[in-house]
């Protein structure tokens, strides 16, 4: 008789986890505020609610201002144009992350150079970025990815050192704090997603945090259609209608209210799981950065040893903790593996004039490669948020497929 749940077994968890998002009575009221008022869209932009948001969010991560627009992909693309990249220009960013850090540059006109990660933390190699800096170079987009932070010391150095613009990828990385300040808050943007399953979310949503006065106006010019943001009203811009709606921002105030209790939950179940998961056989846990000074995070990556799995690799490990009730899954293929990853389908003029530099079938990224088509596993956000018996059933569901990793065989090609 089978022992996994994928082979008919009896799960370790069958009551599954808390459900995301956390809702109630402060965002019934919040939108239902909205709804009377009348005034449910962007514009004027920005619309009180979302200035109450992009003020507190700011805050809280320790910039001086903040930009809510329509989703997290928007605000790469706009921190770009505000720094005046585009066409002619290159940015680095890192090959195991959402394709949107790629496509960002594409939309803003400019060619994303894609790079390995470390081994390590699997965030963006330092010394890799550094190799692809040519003449053309005109920023680096670190991200920061599940619990771990790019090594912004390097970065910035490695920036500054080359006239780099800085934008930080921080759709994981809501609340983390490096050498105490706050993620996106460091380069000279900061992207964050509100995306149904972020740890602040709306539904949608994204914010740009800068500390530049100049940038913010920017940024809120180009996405209110090109409308003047400074005090004399001049200063008209090529934009476009990215605004985020009053009942989505709403919930945002609402949403960040809850916020900061949420992440130390989830804080203490990881240090938790990094207490009980090396006992697993095969697993393995990236060190934290002692650099980070406020932990937080998306979702939790860990990897796995094949061999210690019979063969399985992530994606099949994933699938059977799934079944023991463990929310788990395999999110970023490497870059040159991704289906959503299809420049060649587009007409961009970059695409066109860089098809083979953009060519997946010409890009090597050894460790993103082996991270992402083989070892890491991510646990999903609710897992750290059923306090410690939660975390001791991720840690036995991981403990039972691994010793019953011979049923696996079949459910997929071994590695």
């Amino acid at each position: 008789m089978a022992e996994l749940a994928i082979r008919g077994g009896t799960p370790v968890r069958p009551r599954g986890y808390p459900a995301w998002p956390v809702w109630g009575e402060p965002e019934i009221r919040a939108v239902t505020e909205v709804v009377r008022s009348g005034r449910w869209g962007g514009f004027p932009e920005p619309g009180p609610r979302a200035a109450e948001f992009e003020a507190a969010f700011a805050a809280y991560q320790g910039a001086r201002f903040g930009v809510l627009m329509a989703n997290g992909t928007i605000t790469m693309e706009v921190a770009l144009k505000a720094l005046d990249i585009g066409w002619g220009d290159e940015v680095i960013v890192p090959a195991l992350t959402f394709v949107a850090t790629a496509y960002a540059p594409m939309a803003a006109g400019a060619l994303p150079v894609i790079v390995d990660v470390t081994p390590e933390t699997w965030t963006i190699d330092p010394d890799l970025v550094e190799a692809a800096i040519t003449p053309r170079t005109r920023a680096v987009i670190p991200v920061h990815l599940g619990q771990q932070m790019a090594d912004m010391d390097r970065i910035m150095d490695v920036a500054e050192r080359h006239g780099l613009a800085v934008v930080e990828d921080c759709a994981h990385a809501h609340g983390q704090r490096w050498r105490d300040r706050g993620a996106g808050c460091i380069g000279a943007f900061g992207s964050f997603s509100h995306q149904s399953s972020k740890i602040l979310t709306a539904g949608e949503g994204g914010s740009l945090l800068t500390n530049d006065e100049e940038l913010a106006r920017r940024a809120h010019s180009l996405i209110d259609c090109g409308r003047p943001k400074d005090p004399e009203e001049r200063g008209y811009t090529f934009g476009a209608n990215y605004r985020l709606g009053e009942l989505h921002a709403a919930l945002l105030v609402a949403q960040l209210a809850r916020f900061e209790e949420q992440r130390a939950e989830r804080e203490a179940a990881a240090a938790y799981f990094e207490e009980l998961a090396p006992q697993v056989p095969g697993v393995t846990i990236k060190p934290r950065d002692p650099r980070i000074t406020r932990w937080s995070f998306y979702n939790y990556i860990f990897a796995i040893d094949p061999d210690a799995f019979a063969g399985a690799t992530n994606h099949v490990v994933a699938a059977a903790l799934e079944a023991e009730g463990i929310p788990a899954e395999v999110q970023y293929p490497p870059m040159n593996r991704y289906d959503l990853f299809q420049p060649s389908r587009s007409k961009l003029p970059v695409a066109v004039e860089f098809a083979d530099r953009l060519d997946p079938a010409r890009m090597s990224f050894p460790v993103a490669e082996a991270a992402g088509l083989r070892e890491s596993v991510y646990l999903m956000e609710n897992t750290f948020r059923a306090g410690r018996e939660g975390i001791e059933d991720v840690v036995e569901a991981l403990a039972k497929v691994q010793k019953h990793a011979h049923e696996l065989e079949g459910l997929a090609p071994r590695a």
